[in-house]
């Protein structure tokens, strides 16, 4: 990225978005980014869904849970370099705590299949642009 720091990259109409760097697919047109403790720790809860197209990007999180959760999600654990270190597919509501995640640095929140077509795996870089 022409050397420019890809967090500090805003999408157009400032918000982010996250693009699997093998497949150019988009995960998510848009970010939400906690910025606190707090809101970061109140994540999705109590919501009724996630819109297609939107996601959460939790940073820094090496591990999440799904207590007060109305839905499913699909979650991606990153490192510092955004490369994925572990995927969860349709973590069910109420499912309880994701173990954490050795060596994670953020987590993407995602509605439910959003990984699952694009053969999301470990090592694969993701975009946050």
């Amino acid at each position: 990225m022409n050397g420019e720091d890809k967090r500090s990259s805003p999408h157009k109409g400032g918000g982010r978005r996250a693009v699997h760097e093998r497949s150019g697919t988009v995960l998510a047109e848009e970010l939400e980014m906690p910025r606190t403790m707090f809101g970061r720790g109140l994540g999705l809860m109590f919501r009724n869904q996630l819109s297609p197209g939107r996601g959460m990007w939790l940073i820094p999180c090496n591990g999440i849970h799904m207590l007060f959760m109305n839905f499913a999600i699909d979650a991606v654990f990153l490192d510092h370099g955004e490369r994925v270190k572990k995927v969860y597919r349709k973590l069910p509501a109420w499912w309880g705590i994701v173990v954490l995640e050795w060596g994670a640095h953020s987590v993407l929140e995602l509605p439910p299949g959003s990984t699952s077509e694009i053969d999301l795996r470990r090592g694969d870089q993701i975009i946050i642009q």
